[in-house]
């Protein structure tokens, strides 16, 4: 609040309107549900009062924000370029300029040498020069005029270079219009396709084009194909899932001549291929729902022989790597032979592969961080060789029983985990993650980022195991790594649980029980927050912040069973854990008890909403990023956007009183008591899609109503925007210097 301020400002007061929603025999009466009309005038009034609302009563803060921003665009080499990536005969890349919001999407002719080294070492992008032969193919801040949202999503390259594709969303809401263009002539094709989703790809003979497209409740339901040239109207539907739990997407093949489709959610998937070099194919099923397997599969070529990798957790909840001939797939589940290349591992969880001409690529995650590692095929190939070998000389093998679960054909002792090549970088909390891996290069793209690395491009040559930087993120405005501390900390948990913290801090801030501190966490999904560098957090640390990462149950970051003791019927230790990780910052002096923040978004919205109501004198303010903190009503409608989808993730409260008691235990909107809540904002976004506005809006009305302490509550809704807020890179700084100054003006942190 500003001190000077004689006379308080009044909030808006949402009027009551009773809705009932009654599910097991138990009512809840909702007073402000009339907030959903989205059309409604009031509603918008409403809004529109609410932002007024923050704007008089946080006006002081104008200054530090100011200040925010400019140390973020001081920061930032506004004038940069990406490292290109090369597909057929063209590198693409993008370029950013000073003063402008949007990037512009390039490309360049590549050379054919016969050496590949040096056919596939991008070349050097000149930041104040014009190659030649540099084509600008998209300016995104061309697309922006005369539109109040922009934002690209995916994107289609020929190989041969003679077409792209790429989807525009001009209201936030990530529905997309799909657009094609000439890239040597620059015109566009007639046809367009509205309404599609993030996956694009094109057919290998480039005359037709795959899409998803959502349902009514934003959930991805369809693979469509179009024909080029051809009206929409007349797209064919290539899959479809109507089980209302389950997402699809889809991926093409290393090679190019496959589709990889798969539907799936965060318990189980089924996956389909279909060939993409007879337009008359049909999908074909490789592993399906049935099983309750949950897994990944790459198709890889090995000789003259089609294989299909698999990370899978059948008997591995960390997931192990197995391989099986394409032929292996037409006999029934049981009966497949899967060979494991890579075992399960307690310690360390597989997260995925991916696979070009001469490598698999593997991701995976080992205490707590991203780590990549590499498998030569020819490696891969002579496993399967000795495999199939020991199995036909070996006297006990037998196959297996009508029923029995599938069995592997080489000696359980066996795996490849010992020749693996592993890219090794000195900092213990970094982020390794492969990023491009084209299928001719004799390069896998790597990025490498920690809490005080800027973003390093390589590209790694594992036949020689090298290194090669293709671009190092510069940091304008003398910025000194050594004057940052991370480390990893371990908080106990009130059941003895050890918490991994990362524990952000200038040099000079030591744990002696004086430093604000700002504690921020998300614990659903299996996300893991990993170390990654962000210029705006350098604003908040330069203040004598201290910045924590509560790794709290229900993200990934300590494998499966760490996700798995944060969600559903254990979703309360996701709760607990970052409340008993604020008290052990503050029991070690890293943290004022009186100077302590929380922040999350979405499903870390949710996080600090039910936070607030754990342990709301633990807490001076609080920010809640488009929080999810009205889920139960919004699970409880397999009608709004995602509820279904959400089922496997906190439980069906429909259908199972029990999951409907826990959830309503803990929801953040029904659960609002007569406290003295901290000084809290909600931001969110009229147009997204995730988690609609009303849950903010809701929320706040409710604090407002029942919080028996003087702290201000806000509600800030950005108009046109979607899940991250508005478009622009300028407008993101901005939002977030908001953000962060609200923070430091509760904590009482000076510009």
């Amino acid at each position: 609040m500003n001190e000077s301020d004689s006379v308080p400002v009044k909030p808006p007061v949402a009027r009551k309107e009773p809705t009932y929603r009654t599910h097991h025999g138990d009512t809840f009466v909702d007073d402000y549900e009339w907030l959903r009309n989205k059309e409604s005038a009031e509603v918008l009034e409403h809004l529109a009062a609410e932002n007024k609302h923050v704007r008089e009563l946080t006006q002081h803060q104008q200054p530090t924000r100011d200040a925010i921003f400019q140390e973020i665009k001081q920061r930032t080499q506004e004038t940069d370029k990406s490292v290109p990536s090369r597909i057929g005969d063209w590198w693409y890349f993008t370029r950013t300029s000073e003063g402008q919001q949007y990037a512009k999407y390039c490309r360049v002719p590549a050379q054919n040498t016969g050496d590949e080294h040096a056919d596939w070492t991008p070349p050097e992008i000149p930041t104040d020069a014009v190659l030649d032969g540099e084509v600008v193919l998209l300016d995104g801040n061309k697309e922006k005029e005369g539109q109040p949202f922009f934002s690209l999503g995916a994107m289609a390259f020929a190989e041969d270079g003679s077409l792209f594709a790429y989807a525009v969303d001009n209201a936030g809401d990530e529905r997309f219009t799909v657009r094609f263009m000439d890239p040597v002539t620059l015109s566009h094709y007639d046809d367009v396709i509205p309404g599609a989703f993030y996956d694009l790809a094109l057919a290998p003979a480039n005359d037709r084009v795959f899409y998803t497209v959502v349902d009514d409740t934003w959930r991805p339901f369809q693979i469509r194909q179009h024909v080029l040239g051809t009206p929409v109207e007349q797209d064919t539907v290539v899959f479809e899932e109507n089980d209302p739990s389950m997402w699809l997407g889809f991926d093409l093949s290393a090679d190019r001549t496959e589709m990889v489709i798969q539907a799936g959610n965060s318990e189980y998937a089924e996956t389909w291929v279909m060939d993409l070099v007879d337009p008359g194919a049909q999908p074909r099923l490789l592993v399906s729902r049935d099983e309750r397997v949950l897994h990944g599969i790459d198709p890889v070529q090995i000789g003259d022989q089609r294989y299909y990798l698999l990370v899978h957790n059948r008997q591995a909840p960390n997931n192990e790597l197995a391989i099986a001939p394409a032929s292996e797939f037409e006999k029934p589940y049981a009966d497949q032979q899967w060979l494991t290349l890579i075992k399960h591992r307690e310690t360390v969880k597989l997260s995925g592969s991916a696979v070009n001409r001469r490598y698999l690529i593997l991701s995976l995650r080992e205490n707590t961080t991203e780590r990549v590692q590499f498998l030569s095929l020819d490696q891969v190939a002579e496993f399967i060789a000795s495999s199939a070998t020991a199995s036909t000389d070996s006297s006990t093998a037998s196959a297996p029983a009508n029923g029995a679960e599938p069995l592997n054909t080489a000696a359980d002792s066996a795996d490849l985990s010992g020749v693996v090549v592993q890219p090794q970088f000195d900092e213990e909390l970094c982020s390794v993650w492969f990023s491009d891996a084209p299928y001719d290069s004799p390069f896998v793209r790597l990025s490498y980022t920690s809490f005080f690395t800027p973003a390093q491009i390589f590209d790694f040559d594992a036949s020689q195991q090298q290194l090669e930087l293709r671009k190092e993120t510069v940091v304008p405005g003398g910025y000194d790594s050594s004057q940052y501390v991370a480390t990893r900390e371990w908080a106990d948990a009130a059941d003895g649980t050890k918490i991994p913290l990362s524990v952000l801090r200038r040099a000079d801030v030591t744990p002696d029980g004086t430093n604000p501190t700002l504690v921020y966490g998300y614990g659903s999904y299996e996300a893991s927050m990993d170390p990654q560098f962000t210029v705006p957090r350098l604003s908040v640390l330069d203040r004598g912040v201290v910045f924590v990462i509560a790794h709290i149950r229900g993200g990934g970051e300590l494998g499966r069973s760490w996700y798995e003791q944060g969600k559903k019927l254990q979703k309360k230790n996701t709760f607990t854990d970052f409340v008993d990780a604020t008290r052990w910052l503050i029991a070690h002096g890293w943290a004022d008890p009186n100077r302590v923040a929380a922040m999350g978004g979405s499903a870390g919205g949710l996080l600090i909403g039910a936070v607030a109501n754990l342990a709301p004198e633990l807490y001076k303010v609080i920010v809640a990023q488009v929080p999810f903190v009205d889920a139960l009503t919004t699970i409880l409608d397999p009608e709004l956007p995602l509820s279904a989808l959400e089922w496997e993730e906190w439980g069906n409260p429909i259908t199972d009183p029990e999951v409907y008691a826990y959830m309503k235990s803990y929801t953040p909107y029904e659960n609002i008591r007569a406290v003295e809540y901290p000084r809290i904002a909600a931001v969110t976004s009229l147009n997204d899609t995730r988690v609609l506005y009303v849950e903010p809006a809701k929320w706040v009305a409710k604090l407002r109503e029942v919080t028996t302490g003087s702290e201000p509550i806000f509600l800030k809704t950005e108009i046109d925007g979607g899940h991250g807020g508005a478009s622009g890179r300028y407008e993101k700084w901005k939002d977030i210097a908001w953000d962060y100054a609200f923070i430091l003006d509760g904590l009482e942190v000076s510009q």
